[in-house]
């Protein structure tokens, strides 16, 4: 059987080296691949699949795009509105979002389970998974710190309705009024968030930094240096691509060990080779 992830640009992601560890580890002569693909040839991708494919992985500017697209959808992509996972089953596409399972497994590791209050920095995909996860953790109330507030209404508040969270969305200005929550989720690019990192304050929290290279990022240093607990993007990583593979492979134990060693490893080569 054959997967790929796919996306724009794709020549760093870590997925194949995530999913490949996972074959040789489960003993299955899986193929894996990356593919750069934009949402204006996604469709034509997809009608193309034949019965060799088991499923496909989807990275940015990709997980909104294919929602509609799809045969099938998960209850979690339908109140997020992203899809990063297909398992292709009997000739159907089958959408599910691995993202919300590997951030709220992340911070479960970290010892988070709860959360009264969390701010979110950023108002794409990525933050629609964390409003998400705000959920799972009990929280009924979110701030949002958009650059572009207008257009963060537009997408986030449909979801955040779907989701079961009330959200508020503020400026990027008001950003260091919201730093103190009990969790801050940043689900910003790199470098979209360092100007936020001199605005920290001594107190307890937790900052969860989906980004995993280069790391540690300013905003997770100046955190840590604050007293907050940080926790970074490689293992959401990991997890959700461990989720993948038991969706995809059907295989109910996925060797996140062996997954995350890989990672690591892949992540330390990039390091020291730019």
């Amino acid at each position: 059987m054959q997967l790929a992830v796919l996306g724009s640009p794709i020549g760093q992601a870590l997925s194949p080296v995530l999913h490949r560890a996972a074959f040789q580890a489960l003993g299955l002569d899986w193929t894996y691949h990356a593919i750069d693909c934009t949402p204006d040839r996604l469709a034509s991708f997809l009608g193309e699949l034949d019965d060799t494919w088991a499923g496909l992985s989807l990275t940015m500017p990709l997980k909104q795009s294919v929602v509609p697209l799809l045969d099938r959808a998960s209850d979690t992509v339908v109140r997020t509105g992203a899809a990063n996972t297909i398992v292709v089953s009997d000739g159907q596409l089958i959408g599910e979002n691995t993202d919300l399972y590997g951030m709220t497994q992340a911070l479960s590791d970290a010892g988070v389970t709860t959360a009264c209050g969390v701010t979110v920095l950023g108002a794409g995909a990525t933050a629609c998974t964390a409003l998400a996860a705000a959920h799972e953790l009990g929280c009924d109330r979110a701030t949002v710190i958009a650059r572009n507030a207008g257009r963060a209404r537009q997408f986030l508040g449909p979801a955040a309705e779907r989701i079961g969270v009330k959200v508020r969305i503020t400026p990027w200005t008001t950003a260091p009024a919201h730093l103190e929550a009990e969790l801050v989720i940043s689900a910003l690019p790199p470098g979209a968030a360092d100007e936020l990192a001199p605005l920290w304050k001594p107190a307890a929290g937790t900052l969860m930094d989906v980004l995993y290279r280069p790391w540690p990022t300013p905003l997770a240093q100046a955190a840590a240096t604050a007293g907050r607990r940080v926790i970074g993007g490689l293992p959401m990583l990991v997890h959700q691509a461990a989720r993948q593979v038991e969706l995809q492979t059907k295989c109910p134990r996925p060797p996140y060990e062996d997954m995350l060693t890989a990672a690591s490893a892949a992540v330390h080569q990039l390091d020291t080779t730019t």
